[in-house]
C-alpha cells in the first residue's frame, strides 16, 4: 500500500529529477501497471511450484531494490524500468498474500483475508502523510512569494528549468524527497527478512497446501466460477478506482463545490472504505462471506443508484458517496473466502482475480474520462458507478447458482445413502413380521 501510494504526491518530484515536466512521464504509471498484471500472471503459476514464503520475500526484496534505486534514477526510461520491477514484485505479493492467507487458515481465512487488504488501505493512507512531512517544508521554502491560486500552483511544480534556476534548493528538496522512498523500502526490507526466517526454518505451506487440494473437490462448474469471478473483480476494482478518482472532478464541475469542499468529499469516500475495511476483520468472523457480499451489493446497489438519478441533492451527493465507499470495502477479500469454501483456489486462480481487478483498474477508469470527455454535460462516472453495481449485482447468484450445483460424486453418494437406507427399512420391516 505505501509503496504504490507514495507515487502520487512525490510525482512531481520524480518529473524534475528526470528534467521532465509532469505532463511527460504519464507512461510511468503504464509501465507499472504492465510490470504488476505481469507479475500476478508469472506469481500465479511459481506459487504452484516453490515455497510461498521464499517468493514473498524475493518480491519483497525486489521492491525493495526498486524503491532505494528511484530517488538516484536521472533517465526517464530507467524510472519506467523501475516501476515495473516495482509494479511486477506488486503483482506477485498480492497473488500470493491471498494464496498463503487461504492455505494457511483454510476455512477460517475470513477474518485473516479483511485484514489483510485493510492493511493495504492503512499503507495508502499513510504513503502520502509520510511524503507530507518529508516534502513539507521544502515546499513551503521555494513558494515563499508566490500567490496561493491555481495557476500558480501548478507553474510552480518542479521542472527541469526550475531545478537548474535553484541548485541549493533542489538539492535539499531532493534529500527530503530521498527520504521518504528510503523508509518505505527499509520497511519492506524488514518485513522480507521474517519471511526468509520463516523459509529457513522449514516453512512447510506449500507442502501443506498440496495435501489440502489432494482432499478437497473441484467445484462442478471450477472454470466458469473463475471465470465470472474475474469478471466481477474486472467491475467492482474498476468502478472503485473509477469513483475514487473522478468524484473530486464530478463534485467541481457538475456539484459547483468549492475545492475544499469537493476534496472532503473524496476523503469521506476513502475513509469510510478504509473505516469499513478495518470493521470487515470483526464483522468476517461473525458472518458467511456469502452474506458480507449480498450485504455489500445492497448497499452498492442502492447508493450508485442514489448517486446516478438523485446526486443534485447535497444530502444525496455526500450520504450515498459515503454510503458507496463503505459497500466498497470488504467485497475483494470475501469474493476470495466465498470462492474457496466452494472449489480449489490455486495459485493460477488467485492470478486470475488480480489480473481482473488490474484490468479494471486500468480500462474502466480510461473509458470513463473518455466518454466525459465526449460527453460534457452528463455525470459520465455516476453512471458507470450504477452500471458497474448493476453487473456485481447480476452476476453473484449466477455465481452462487454454479457453486452449490452438486457434483456427480456427491449425487452418486446421496443415492447410495438412499439405497441403504431403503435396505435398512425393508430389513426392519421383514424382522417384525418375522
Amino acid at each position: 500500500g505505501m509503496s504504490i501510494a507514495v507515487l502520487g504526491p512525490t510525482f512531481p518530484n520524480l518529473a524534475a529529477n528526470v528534467g521532465k515536466n509532469v505532463s511527460d512521464i504519464y507512461y510511468i504509471f503504464v509501465g507499472r501497471s504492465l510490470g504488476y498484471l505481469g507479475g500476478s500472471v508469472i506469481g500465479g503459476v511459481l506459487f504452484d511450484c516453490m515455497n510461498a514464503s521464499l517468493l514473498l520475500a524475493l518480491s519483497m526484496v525486489a521492491t525493495t531494490v526498486g524503491l532505494y534505486g528511484i530517488p538516484w534514477c536521472k533517465d526517464s526510461l530507467l524510472l519506467t524500468a523501475l516501476m515495473s520491477v516495482i509494479g511486477g514484485s506488486m503483482g506477485i505479493l498480492d497473488t500470493g498474500g491471498n494464496v498463503l492467507a487461504l492455505n494457511t487458515w483454510g476455512a477460517e481465512a475470513g477474518p485473516h483475508m479483511q485484514a489483510l487488504h485493510f492493511s493495504f488501505a492503512v499503507g495508502a493512507f499513510v504513503a502520502p502523510i509520510l511524503a507530507k512531512m518529508a516534502l513539507g517544508g521544502s515546499e513551503s521554502k521555494e513558494l515563499p512569494v508566490v500567490e496561493k491560486t491555481n495557476q500558480s500552483v501548478l507553474k510552480s511544480v518542479p521542472t527541469a528549468s526550475a531545478a537548474s534556476a535553484t541548485p541549493a534548493l533542489q538539492d535539499h528538496l531532493e534529500e527530503d524527497f530521498l527520504w521518504s522512498y528510503v523508509v518505505i523500502g527499509t520497511y519492506l526490507l524488514l518485513v522480507s527478512l521474517f519471511l526468509f526466517v520463516l523459509y529457513s526454518k522449514g516453512s512447510s505451506a506449500r507442502d501443506k497446501s498440496k495435501t489440502s487440494l489432494q482432499k478437497d473437490k473441484l467445484a462442478k462448474y471450477h472454470c466458469a466460477l473463475i471465470g465470472l469471478l474475474f469478471i466481477f473483480f474486472l467491475f467492482y476494482v474498476g468502478a472503485e478506482v473509477t469513483y475514487g478518482s473522478y468524484v473530486f472532478t464530478y463534485a467541481v464541475v457538475f456539484a459547483e463545490m468549492k475545492e475544499s469542499e469537493a476534496a472532503a468529499l473524496n476523503s469521506v469516500f476513502w475513509g469510510t472504505f478504509a473505516a469499513c475495511r478495518g470493521l470487515a476483520i470483526f464483522g468476517a468472523a461473525f458472518l458467511y462471506p456469502g452474506t458480507m457480499i449480498t450485504l455489500s451489493l445492497a448497499a452498492s446497489a442502492v447508493s450508485s443508484s442514489a448517486l446516478a438519478f438523485f446526486a443534485h441533492y447535497r444530502a444525496s451527493l455526500w450520504g450515498g458517496t459515503a454510503v458507496y465507499g463503505a459497500s466498497m470495502a470488504s467485497v475483494f477479500p470475501s469474493g476470495i473466502s466465498w470462492i474457496e469454501q466452494y472449489t480449489v483456489v490455486e495459485g493460477k486462480s488467485a492470478s486470475l482475480f488480480v489480473v481482473g481487478a488490474a484490468l479494471g483498474e486500468m480500462c474502466i477508469p480510461d473509458v470513463v474520462g473518455y466518454l466525459q470527455g465526449r460527453f460534457h454535460h452528463i455525470p459520465v462516472v455516476m453512471y458507470a458507478a450504477f452500471v458497474s453495481s448493476v453487473m456485481t449485482v447480476v452476476l453473484f447468484p449466477v455465481m452462487y447458482k454454479l457453486a452449490t450445483s452438486p457434483r456427480e460424486n456427491d449425487l452418486k453418494e446421496v443415492s447410495d445413502i438412499e439405497t441403504q437406507k431403503a435396505l435398512l427399512s425393508n430389513s426392519r420391516l421383514t424382522e417384525d413380521e418375522e
